[in-house]
C-alpha cells in the first residue's frame, strides 16, 4: 500500500522538479548578468597607457574654459576628486596633495587639473562658487578646479574613483593613470611608507624618462556619475 502510494509522489516530485529547471536557470543567469553589470563600462582603461589621451574641453570654477590641446607641450596631471570622500581627505587633511600640486603645478611646463564628476543631485556636489570656497579653506593649489557635471570627461578616461590620477606628456599621451601610491587605505599616517606613483610618473615624465609604473588600479570611493 504505501509503495503504490510513493511511487507517483516520487514521480510527481520528479517532474516538478525538471519543471522548475529553466526557471531557476532563468533567475541564476539573470543574476549573475546582474551582478556582472560594471558601475560604468568595462574594468578596463578608457584609453590604454601610450595612447593619445582623449580631447576634452571643460569650464573651471571662474567660468574660464580649458582644452587639454591648450596644454600642448605641457605634462598635464588630471586629478579626479570628491571633498567628501575619505581617500581624498587622507592625501588633503595634512596637505600632502596641496603640497604636490604647489611643487608640480607651480611649473612652467606643468599644469595640475582637479576634476568633479560628481553629479548635480548627489549630495556631495558643490557648484562653482562653492567650490571656490572649498578650494581657499583647503589652500588648493592646482591650476584649475574643473567641472565634469554630466560625467562625459570621466567616463572617457574611465574614471572610477576618487582620487584617479592621469599624467599626460607634452605629445598629448597618456604616460600613466592609477592610483596615487601603493597603500590602499584611508590612513595619512600611510603615505610615507608608501609608493608614490604620481610623483614617480611626473618625474620620468618630466626627465624624459620611461614611466616604472605605467598603470596601476586606483582605489578610492566610486565616483557619484550621472545615472
Amino acid at each position: 500500500m504505501n509503495r503504490k502510494i510513493l511511487i507517483p509522489l516520487g514521480a510527481m516530485a520528479l517532474a516538478l522538479a525538471v519543471f522548475a529547471l529553466p526557471s531557476a536557470l532563468h533567475a541564476e543567469l539573470q543574476h549573475t548578468k546582474e551582478a556582472k553589470q560594471p558601475d560604468l563600462h568595462e574594468d578596463k582603461p578608457g584609453v590604454a597607457t601610450g595612447e593619445a589621451a582623449p580631447a576634452f574641453t571643460l569650464t573651471d570654477t571662474n567660468g574660464t574654459s580649458h582644452d587639454l590641446a591648450d596644454f600642448a607641450g605641457k605634462v598635464v596631471i588630471l586629478e579626479w576628486t570628491n571633498k567628501t570622500c575619505p581617500y581624498v581627505r587622507k592625501f588633503y587633511d595634512e596637505g600632502h596633495m596641496q603640497g604636490w600640486q604647489q611643487a608640480y603645478g607651480s611649473r612652467d611646463d606643468v599644469v595640475w587639473l582637479t576634476i568633479d564628476s560628481t553629479n548635480s543631485e548627489h549630495p556631495s556636489y558643490m557648484d562653482a562658487q562653492a567650490w571656490n570656497g572649498f578650494a581657499e579653506n583647503e589652500e588648493i593649489k592646482s591650476t584649475a578646479v574643473l567641472l565634469d557635471t554630466d560625467g562625459q570627461v570621466g567616463k572617457a578616461y574611465n574614471a572610477k574613483t576618487t582620487p584617479h590620477i592621469y599624467v599626460i606628456d607634452g605629445e598629448g599621451t597618456l604616460r600613466y593613470q592609477g592610483a596615487i601610491d601603493s597603500v590602499r587605505s584611508t590612513k595619512t599616517s600611510d603615505i610615507e611608507g608608501a609608493t608614490n606613483y604620481l610623483a614617480a610618473a611626473v618625474d620620468a615624465v618630466l626627465a624624459d624618462s620611461e614611466v616604472a609604473e605605467t598603470t596601476t588600479e586606483a582605489y578610492g570611493c566610486s565616483i557619484k556619475y550621472a545615472k
